[in-house]
């Protein structure tokens, strides 16, 4: 796709979306929601399907996309970042790294349950199919109202009876051009969201989140206490 078209095309797409997450700047690359540097090595647009449109677009700069849980992430890495595409047919992740852009894709008709989760260093959007769940890490700045509308976009299009992933065994294993890539904590063998863990932004324990951390349900806090 030539730097035309790719322009094109996101506008096109940014002027059909029903939520101004959606922009050109950010479906052509040339940044992201949260930062001015190019979020992806390639635009994201050049992801989406021919008839597909992005409803609504969450980012995060450092903590990526958690498979299985919420730490075990797949990470960007240098100034790239993790964007999250929510559109008419799935949940499109995609991973901004030093070579090649890992993409994670849940179908909505996969997801068995979709919540989120607001807190004051980060929130999330969890999406969990028959037997895996992926955490959508999301930056701390994005408003709540954004995250219920795509919670609600995404709950309205699940499914009864969920569908399992093709390939179940492999569904928590990031595929690019149908090969599994390791992500940073299979890679470290410690289990952190990063190499390190201390200046990231996005980051939260295991313990400051069930403090920092509410559940919603159709807008509502839900009380975990019972």
């Amino acid at each position: 796709m030539t730097d035309q078209r790719v322009v094109d095309r996101a506008l096109t797409l940014a002027e059909m979306a029903p939520n101004d997450s959606v922009t050109m700047a950010v479906l052509a690359g040339r940044e992201g929601p949260h930062s001015k540097a190019a979020p992806l090595n390639e635009p994201p647009v050049t992801y989406l399907e021919g008839a597909e449109a992005p409803a609504y677009i969450l980012s995060n700069v450092k903590r990526g996309i958690g498979l299985g849980s919420k730490r075990n992430t797949v990470s960007p890495q240098g100034d790239r970042q993790a964007l999250v595409l929510v559109t008419g047919r799935r949940t499109l992740c995609l991973v901004g790294r030093e070579s090649e852009d890992e993409r994670i894709e849940i179908p909505h008709e996969a997801v068995a349950e979709v919540t989120y989760k607001t807190g004051f260093r980060a929130h999330r959007l969890t999406l969990t199919t028959p037997h895996k769940e992926y955490h959508c890490w999301v930056h701390r700045k994005t408003e709540e109202t954004l995250l219920e509308q795509a919670w609600t976009f995404i709950e309205d299009r699940k499914q009864e009876t969920p569908s399992a992933i093709d390939d179940e065994d492999g569904a928590n294993r990031v595929m690019y051009r149908g090969r599994p890539v390791k992500t940073d904590a299979e890679t470290n063998g410690n289990g952190d969201a990063t190499a390190d863990g201390s200046d990231d932004e996005d980051a939260t324990s295991e313990t400051s989140d069930s403090e920092e951390y509410t559940v919603m349900y159709r807008g509502r806090p839900v009380d975990r206490s019972s």
